[in-house]
């Protein structure tokens, strides 16, 4: 079974490569909960949700990850992203992963639209 850390970097490079479906099959709970300020998701449909809406506001993105954490079963990201039409500068995620899959999920981003 797959650790934290594992867990989370699969996530990363799933996400660099915008394969969602990968992701959500290899790392994601079929009852993950993943709260934003958007609202709550839930399941395998709610990343799915959550991930469109993320690339309605950020087509095409380019992420930098600025700071990783992991302890124990959970982890911690800053990140960018940067598209054509908007960017984010204040990314931050917080993971847990239980039994080698993200169980439960935060995420915070402040989309700033090009002029």
């Amino acid at each position: 079974m797959r650790n934290a850390r594992e867990v989370f970097d699969d996530h990363l490079s799933c996400a660099d490569l915008g394969d969602v479906e990968t992701d959500i099959r290899r790392n994601f709970s079929p009852e993950c909960l993943l709260i934003t300020s958007e609202g709550v998701f839930r399941g395998h449909n709610g990343i799915r949700q959550a991930a469109r809406l993320l690339d309605s506001h950020l087509p095409e993105v380019v992420f930098e990850y600025t700071s990783r954490v992991v302890e124990g079963e959970m982890a911690f990201l800053e990140w960018t992203g940067k598209s054509a039409e908007a960017a984010v500068h204040d990314g931050a995620d917080t993971f847990i992963v239980r039994d080698g899959k993200i169980c439960a999920m935060t995420a915070h981003y402040t989309i700033t639209k090009k002029q």
